[in-house]
């Protein structure tokens, strides 16, 4: 795994080019501690930087940047290529011999002989680069199916700017940095910036399983990015031609689907190992690769001494099943708060889902033993493993039964009522409630069910159900949500299906996989998720979805597979989050620190918050009266960042 950096700029002394693009990557080195570089055309009109972590092919000859063997391609590759030999195979020596043994050379040789969209199509893998082909004078990024690895790009004046993280932008002389209010509030209503958009104006995310063509002769001008590999179509394609298989049939397709995602993800020239939470996902994955090795997986998980966000004891039961090689650690508190200054760095931009720090510790926990770790992430968006699928489906067959006004009258109703009364009438009936259900109404949980009670779609209905800030036009100044986030949504499919395609179109690439590759990379090391395996998902859209959901029970088939590894009983409970006691320690020990960073003056000073309306949020929750812990996360996390920003004399205060 690697990070790279660069720019299309009018032309220019090729060395003092080329040592600008190497500052760039400097930023990353996290990213790439082992080896780095940096290129220049002979007319000092783009410029590539490029910091690298070893993984295939060790040796010098996987130096990047990378030129094909005419000349004509220049590229800066970050990911892995899994199917890299096979292409090698296929493609022969027509090119003349390889010089190495790196997937990144197989790739130019591909470009070269297919061109490159037919090139992109076959590969397997997580990847993001910048090719610069010197024969047409024009400059290609490309990001692969999913978005598991990042990529930023966009205009500063005459400048083109790129990398694989906004900081390696940052250190080009020509960038200037203003908020963008827009992605501000978006980033408020689902605690992550969503794609394109990035927390900077002019600045966006290359969109999953897509290709952008750049014309240094047209400055200022960037094409629509052409889409590849689309997962509406997928989905489509899987509705239209289901397929007709047994549980048993289909429960032994998608274990050698697995065992081949997990195979060729194991290739590897450095020690390689797998997160292990307890969980169905990881479990799934540590299986497979356990059943695959001749020697004890390495697995790694960590705990806390909090029962409601430890999985450790689960995580340590199915090790001493599989045979692994378990390090287990716990964390204390103040360790895990210990990672909050870090977030502005690891992160560069605000991005507040809490179980960043437990992906961050567990991800240094495995670096000091392994360079590539193996894991589970993925398995909820494609196996149908949120409990809104299942619940979704309950309250939109009901929902849409009820005519529109009523619906909005009830809902008004709802919200007429405080949490706070919600709050008593719920300890009230938790007394005549069964255990398991009990503390279900609440004034959160009221006041979201009125927000999606007044829904008028199912993609309305989901973007409720996963915000945070329902109102964060209102909370932002001069904040504005755009109008969908998401692609259209084909209405044939059924509400859980149509919910984990907006899943795998936004929460997956711009929370999940940010947060893995960050809190990874922050610690050089390599995260591989063989359940978002492209031919896995393929087949899993083409299941009928009672082999995904049965009785209730999200996951199943991936279950079925489990099961013939794993007894039932070490894996069959609950789903349990992996997160920290951010409530509690906002109660506590980050008690001064939070009221500090929200104060009144601060906030007005800086003008981008309604301050009467974050200091309601933080006086409920600090006053017990209610947990609004996310919602002050959020803020906190901007917070931060703005501060770090500051003091690096970025982001100067302009208030609307």
């Amino acid at each position: 795994m690697c990070g790279f950096s660069g720019f299309l700029s009018p032309p220019g002394n090729p060395q003092e080019q080329a040592h600008v693009a190497q500052r760039m990557a400097s930023t990353i080195v996290h990213r790439g501690p082992d080896d780095g570089g940096s290129w220049a055309d002979e007319t000092g009109r783009v410029a590539l930087g490029f910091r690298r972590l070893s993984i295939i092919d060790l040796s010098p000859e996987g130096h990047q940047p990378m030129s094909s063997a005419d000349g004509r391609y220049t590229i800066v590759f970050n990911g892995e290529i899994y199917n890299f030999e096979n292409l090698r195979a296929e493609l022969g020596n027509s090119g003349g011999p390889y010089r190495g043994h790196s997937d990144t050379e197989v790739l130019l040789r591909a470009v070269s002989q297919w061109g490159l969209e037919a090139a992109i199509s076959r590969l397997w893998g997580m990847f993001a680069f910048a090719l610069w082909d010197s024969v047409e004078q024009k400059l290609h990024l490309v990001r692969d199916r999913l978005g598991k690895k990042p990529l930023y790009y966009g205009w500063s004046g005459s400048h083109f700017l790129f990398g694989s993280e906004l900081k390696a932008l940052r250190e080009h002389p020509s960038f200037t940095a203003r908020i963008d209010r827009d992605a501000l509030t978006s980033y408020l209503r689902f605690m992550y910036v969503p794609t394109p958009m990035s927390i900077y104006e002019g600045v966006f995310k290359l969109p999953p399983g897509s290709w952008l063509t750049v014309d240094p002769n047209n400055p200022g001008q960037t094409p629509e990015p052409v889409t590849y590999w689309d997962p509406a179509q997928v989905a489509k394609a899987g509705h239209d031609n289901p397929l007709e298989l047994s549980d048993v049939e289909a429960t032994g397709q998608l274990e050698t689907l697995l065992n081949d995602a997990t195979k060729i993800r194991s290739v590897a020239d450095v020690p390689i190992g797998a997160f292990l939470s307890g969980g169905i996902d990881s479990s799934a994955v540590v299986a497979s690769l356990q059943a695959q090795s001749s020697r004890p997986v390495s697995t790694f998980t960590i705990g806390f001494n909090n029962d409601q966000y430890d999985e450790s004891k689960h995580a340590k039961e199915i090790a001493k099943h599989l045979g692994t090689n378990h390090t287990e650690l716990l964390v204390t508190p103040d360790e895990a708060r210990s990672v909050i200054p870090k977030l502005p760095s690891l992160y560069d931009e605000p991005f507040s889902d809490a179980s960043q720090i437990p992906a961050f510790l567990v991800s240094q926990l495995a670096r000091q033993h392994v360079t590539v770790a193996l894991s589970g992430d993925g398995g909820d968006e494609v196996f149908a493993g949120y409990n809104r699928y299942v619940a979704g489906m309950r309250i939109w067959s009901k929902l849409n039964n009820v005519p529109q006004p009523i619906r909005r009258t009830v809902s008004r109703r709802m919200r007429g009522i405080s949490p706070e009364r919600w709050d008593r009438f719920g300890e009230k009936s938790d007394r005549l409630l069964p255990k398991r259900r009990r503390s279900l109404i609440t004034g959160n949980n009221a006041h979201k069910l009125a927000t999606v009670v007044d829904s008028t779609s199912i993609e309305d209905m989901y973007s409720r159900l996963v915000s945070t800030w329902d109102n964060a036009e209102d909370v932002v100044i001069g904040g504005r949500l755009p109008s969908s986030n998401s692609r259209l949504i084909s209405s044939d499919l059924d509400p859980a299906r149509q919910m984990m395609l907006l899943d795998v179109l936004t929460y997956l690439p711009d929370d999940i996989l940010t947060k893995v590759d960050r809190a990874s990379m922050g610690t050089s090391l390599e995260a591989r998720t063989p359940l978002l395996d492209h031919r896995l998902i393929e087949f899993a859209w083409s299941l009928p979805l009672d082999q995904l959901i049965r009785d209730g029970e999200s996951k199943w088939i991936l279950r079925q597979v489990l099961e013939r590894h794993v007894p039932r009983a070490l894996f069959d409970r609950p789903k349990q989050g992996f997160g920290i006691p951010i409530d509690s320690w906002l109660r506590g020990p980050l008690r001064e620190w939070a009221t500090d960073m929200l104060a009144p003056d601060r906030l007005a000073r800086e003008g981008y918050f309604d301050v009467n309306q974050v200091q309601q949020k933080l006086d409920d929750h600090l006053s017990g009266r209610r947990n609004v812990q996310y919602h002050l996360w959020s803020i906190l996390v901007f917070e931060s960042w703005l501060e770090a920003e500051m003091n690096e004399g970025r982001c100067l205060n302009e208030p609307t």
